[in-house]
């Protein structure tokens, strides 16, 4: 829902107020639904001098349901925190092992949007007697500009090695 605590604390509270409701799969007791019984939910008073502290036991009960919220997105961020931590501490151990993390470097992925690619810029790219400038050509393959330079490298790779 959010990147941090604070984040998702804030965001709950806007789409509480837009009378929006969340439900929460693993953390029932902060559905907005709930916490909205929480405020509708008072211990009465009784017109004499006990509603001071009645008015003091709401008031608590209000602050415990949003330390509750609080609570939880704490607790997600800290899981998330965890979980990358424990990440990076496998992929090290594994490097340190010898496993590969991730793909070679220098192979090269075929995907259809590569293929796409790559169709458009040898036949719109000036480099291959195309009538468009590279920043044309990004545009109308919808690429970055990175995978435009990396794609045109490997097209012009490939036509020297087509002629030897």
């Amino acid at each position: 829902m959010s990147r941090n605590a604070k984040e998702g604390s804030e965001l709950y509270e806007k789409l509480f107020n837009e009378n929006i409701n969340l439900v929460f799969l693993k953390e029932p007791h902060i559905n907005t639904e709930i916490y909205r019984q929480a405020l509708e939910t008072k211990v009465p008073l009784t017109g004499n001098n006990v509603d001071l502290i009645l008015e003091g036991i709401n008031k608590y009960l209000m602050v415990l349901a949003e330390e509750q919220i609080q609570l939880a997105f704490d607790q997600s961020e800290k899981e998330v925190l965890d979980l990358r931590q424990r990440t990076r501490e496998g992929m090290k151990t594994a490097s340190l092992n010898g496993k590969q993390i991730g793909i070679k470097k220098g192979t090269k992925l075929v995907t259809k949007k590569s293929i796409k690619a790559k169709d458009i810029i040898l036949k719109k790219s000036r480099t291959f007697n195309g009538n468009n400038t590279d920043e044309e050509v990004m545009k109308l393959a919808g690429i970055a500009q990175g995978t435009y330079y990396k794609y045109k490298h490997e097209l012009i790779e490939e036509q020297i090695e087509s002629i030897r």
